[in-house]
């Protein structure tokens, strides 16, 4: 299946309009429309990942190099630990106060609760 196929199937299946989709990410109707019918066989790479945001779905989908639209949760995960604004989270944890600990200590105690 084809990049624009494989588009127009997820907007589909999201009750999205294609109008609406070029609104959600800026291009024209017309642009939109050469894109999932094929025509337009270069897409800009800010295009390609505006329209995997709002599609929910990979690039790699999108373009065809995989069959599944979302990310696995392995990815997911890994995408999670290794997100920068995580780390620099961890780095600064032991310069909160200890009444924002302590709160934290017990979110997590709380999660944990929920798992049994």
């Amino acid at each position: 299946m084809d990049i624009g196929k494989r588009i127009r199937k997820l907007r589909e299946n999201r009750g999205i309009e294609q109008l609406e989709l070029a609104k959600m990410i800026g291009i024209s109707q017309s642009k939109m429309n050469k894109i999932e019918s094929g025509f337009q066989k270069r897409i800009e790479p800010e295009i390609l990942v505006d329209l995997s945001e709002t599609l929910n779905a990979t690039v790699d989908y999108l373009v065809g190099n995989s069959d599944q639209p979302h990310l696995t949760k392995e990815e997911t995960f890994d995408e999670f630990i290794n997100d920068p604004e995580l780390k620099r989270w961890h780095r600064e944890l032991p310069k909160t106060p200890e009444e924002d600990l302590r709160k934290l200590r017990k979110m997590w105690e709380i999660m944990q609760e929920d798992k049994d």
